[in-house]
């Protein structure tokens, strides 16, 4: 039984949310390749070393599958975090860099306006979560402290407003965690 929409209003959330999920589950390997060169290089010793967050080499822009998967699946965790009010997976996946600056509880309140109007909010998110983001201009590296910083500028041209983002990423044990995050719906 339906009471002032509520009940919809639930299930319709609960869709999305399974929805989210399911995009990550389904559309992201994230890195999981397997490459028989470097297992071949690491053999004979010239390999990067995962533990180095650089390699011990000059750092490599990801490819565009790569890149792409990178972008999807930081919004798709965004996009669940604004749904259920939870930012403990996203905040676990950054950088520690972030985690040094930012308790998680200050990163969660750093979007409080976000999850105060979810019900406006995610519809747009779920649209951006299935659709391939834009790129302004080409991603590139920054540097700061010595280390390469990649940066990722973009939307997602959802209507009726587009989702637009910056994100930076440390590479750290072979895998690009986020260090910043900016989201605009607007």
């Amino acid at each position: 039984m339906i009471k002032n929409g509520h009940n919809y209003r639930n299930a319709l959330g609960g869709m999305l949310a399974m929805g989210i999920i399911a995009a990550i589950a389904l559309g992201c390997t994230c890195n999981k390749g397997f490459d028989l060169s470097e297992l071949s290089n690491k053999a004979n010793g010239t390999g990067s070393d995962r533990n180095d967050p650089f390699g011990g080499k000059e750092e490599a822009m990801p490819d565009e599958n790569l890149l792409k998967a990178i972008v999807k699946e930081t919004t798709a965790d965004f996009a669940y975090a604004i749904s259920e009010d939870d930012f403990s997976k996203i905040y676990g996946k950054s950088a520690p860099e972030l985690q040094k600056t930012y308790t998680e509880q200050q990163f969660k309140d750093t979007f409080s306006d976000f999850t105060r109007q979810k019900s406006t909010l995610l519809p747009i998110l779920s649209r951006a979560v299935t659709s391939d983001p834009v790129y302004d201009g080409e991603p590139k590296f920054r540097t700061e402290k010595g280390h390469k910083i990649l940066v990722v500028d973009g939307k997602y041209p959802t209507k009726p407003m587009p989702v637009t983002f910056g994100y930076e990423y440390v590479k750290r044990d072979g895998t690009w965690k986020l260090l910043v995050l900016k989201v605009y719906i607007r």
